[in-house]
C-alpha cells in the first residue's frame, strides 16, 4: 500500500536507447520490478521531440522506429529518489522529472 503522499517519476527517452544490451525502457522497468517499486508504465509516443529538436513521428516510416518513450513510476519519495540514482548513469540522453502526488487509492482486486 502507498501512503497518501507519493512521488511520480517521469522518464522521457527514445525507443532506440539501449543499456546492457536491452532497450533502455525495458532495463528501467526490470530495475523497477527488482526494487519492488509500487508501479510503473511505459508509453510509446506517436510524435515528439527532445533537446536536439529532432522530430520523431510515426508519419514518416524511417523515423517511426525511434519513437518517444515515456516511463512513469510511482512510489514513496525515498524509493523514487534512490531509484533515480541507480538509473541516472544509464540515461545518456533524455529528461527525468519528478513531482509530489496525492495518492487517492491503490487497490488490488481480491481473489475469491
Amino acid at each position: 500500500m502507498l501512503p497518501a503522499k507519493g512521488k511520480l517519476l517521469r522518464i522521457f527517452i527514445s525507443e532506440k536507447d539501449k543499456h546492457d544490451g536491452l532497450p533502455l525502457y525495458e532495463w528501467i522497468l526490470k530495475k523497477a520490478k527488482e526494487l519492488k517499486m509500487a508501479g510503473a508504465t511505459v508509453f510509446r509516443g506517436c510524435e515528439g521531440f527532445g533537446a536536439k529538436s529532432h522530430m520523431h513521428t510515426s508519419k514518416i516510416l524511417r523515423l517511426s522506429q525511434n519513437m518517444p518513450i515515456l516511463i512513469e513510476l510511482i512510489d514513496i519519495e525515498e524509493k523514487v529518489d534512490s531509484f533515480v540514482k541507480i538509473i541516472s548513469p544509464a540515461i545518456l540522453e533524455g529528461i527525468v522529472t519528478s513531482e509530489n502526488v496525492e495518492v487517492k487509492f491503490c487497490r488490488t482486486k481480491k481473489r475469491k
